[in-house]
């Protein structure tokens, strides 16, 4: 599959390259981008929640009233979950949402999601560009250039880019990473995917293994 090489105004150059088949032209395996999409946003969850039990909370444990005889339920403490200020009953404890994934697994779902975007027409390739100083207005500018200021876009580099990063870090719908920090889900949540020409080799080196 052949695409033009536009240039930060949104120009063709006139040059073309080739996006691999076994890369952006695959058949997407629809459980593979669902498992890594569910470890991404699993790995992203604190899990801190904790609520104290009985056990846990300070008050004393003297039994309150007598067993029998008052006409109501029995009580022991006044830790029982079923008074005010009482202990919470099989509340939230701190745990780990993590799992793991298999390499090839999770390359498989990044190829499936490229591939998903490529045949919708929603990959560009720009020219290599830097700027001299981050300016946020800089990187506005090509947003404005490719009409996609009021879509959420991910630029793809071949290495960090400080400048361009800190242009495009106040920008909510933007986000820049390099060709190994790419991720299934924010392949697909992206509406634009925006790849440099010199990320290409390292996109393809990676998920050709």
């Amino acid at each position: 599959m052949k695409v033009s090489v536009l240039d930060i105004q949104g120009k063709d150059t006139g040059r073309k390259v080739e996006l691999s088949d076994a890369v952006y032209g695959i058949e997407p395996n629809d459980h593979a981008v669902y498992l890594d999409v569910k470890q991404f946003l699993a790995n992203k969850r604190q899990g801190t929640s904790k609520a104290k039990e009985r056990a846990e909370i300070s008050g004393s444990t003297r039994k309150i009233k007598k067993q029998k005889g008052t006409g109501t339920a029995r009580a022991g403490s006044i830790k029982s979950p079923v008074f005010r200020g009482g202990g919470r009953i099989f509340g939230p404890r701190p745990q780990d949402h993590s799992f793991k994934l298999n390499k090839n697994l999770k390359r498989l779902a990044r190829k499936s999601a490229l591939s998903i975007q490529a045949k919708e027409n929603n990959i560009i390739v720009i020219e290599d560009f830097n700027f001299e100083t981050p300016k946020t207005k800089n990187f506005t500018a090509i947003l404005q250039a490719f009409e996609i200021q009021d879509k959420k876009s991910l630029f793809v580099f071949a290495e960090s880019n400080n400048n361009v990063y800190l242009s495009s870090r106040n920008l909510k719908r933007s986000k820049t990473v390099i060709n190994t920090g790419l991720s299934t889900y924010e392949l697909l949540n992206a509406n634009k995917i925006i790849l440099s020409e010199g990320s290409l080799e390292g996109i393809e080196s990676n998920l050709s293994k």
